[in-house]
């Protein structure tokens, strides 16, 4: 299993690094594209065929879906390789009348994705097996409805786990659990100021997690263009003594 990271800059894109997007590619099965927001489908392009990919959502902020609309397009109207055949997406149960009013033709419209995309919703708890990958629903905590993500792959049992966005929960405890890779946000940095509740975690936090956790490796994610990755990283290892680095974009990690 091999992610790639085509971006992770935190609620906006950056002039080098996309926001949230992560390629999750296994041998012989379409991957599955984790997040999509801006700048994420050019990033895409540069490594696969767009339509060769299942789409799954933590939620449904701008900076996680924005590119949505621009990869039907291409899947609906590219002139000499369209999507052949429907992908699998998942997401929150409000995804299709979201995402649809962002692709429709009007502001009163709701565009029918199914023609492209066969939709489930995400069940906290219920594993969706998507090919080669079993994919876990976690409770995040954030103003909307959100999901961590823990990623199993079926032949080697490593296991990939994803904040999404999230304030703190022991239920990241549980979806990072002895996980080979935790790719986790740190959108505070280092954690020196003062913080709206129940959205975003420090690097601190990220790396108490990963510890209580007992994770493998730790990535930060999330971390916006104004933000501290260095305080990050730092205020990271102070709870955690594996291995901390920052998630950029186009860096790989194979499983």
């Amino acid at each position: 299993m091999k992610v790639t990271i085509l971006g992770s800059s935190g609620s906006v894109s950056s002039p080098t690094n996309p926001a949230s997007g992560y390629l999750v590619s296994t041998e012989n099965s379409p991957s599955l594209l984790v997040d999509i927001g801006p700048g994420v489908m050019a990033k895409l392009q540069e490594l696969q065929d767009p339509c060769e990919a299942h789409v799954a959502f933590s939620h449904l902020h701008a900076d996680h879906c924005l590119d949505f609309p621009s990869l039907l397009v291409w899947r609906r109207f590219h002139p000499t390789a369209p999507a052949k055949s429907r992908n699998l997406c998942f997401g929150p149960t409000t995804t299709p009348v979201h995402l649809g009013r962002l692709s429709s033709s009007s502001p009163d419209e709701v565009d029918d994705m199914s023609d492209t995309f066969a939709f489930d919703s995400w069940q906290v708890g219920q594993p969706q097996i998507i090919d080669r990958l079993t994919v876990t629903p976690f409770p995040a905590v954030h103003p909307i409805e959100s999901y961590s993500l823990r990623i199993q792959e079926h032949t080697t049992n490593k296991v990939v786990a994803y904040s999404g966005d999230s304030g703190w929960t022991d239920s990241l405890i549980e979806c990072a659990k002895d996980a080979d890779v935790f790719m986790c946000e740190a959108t505070w940095g280092a954690g020196n100021g003062t913080y709206p509740p129940e959205m975003h975690l420090s690097g601190a936090e990220a790396g108490r997690i990963a510890r209580l956790a007992g994770a493998r490796s730790l990535v930060l994610i999330h971390i916006p263009p104004w933000g501290d990755p260095n305080g990050a990283v730092a205020a990271a290892r102070t709870e955690f003594d594996g291995p901390v680095t920052i998630g950029e974009s186009g860096l790989e990690i194979i499983v």
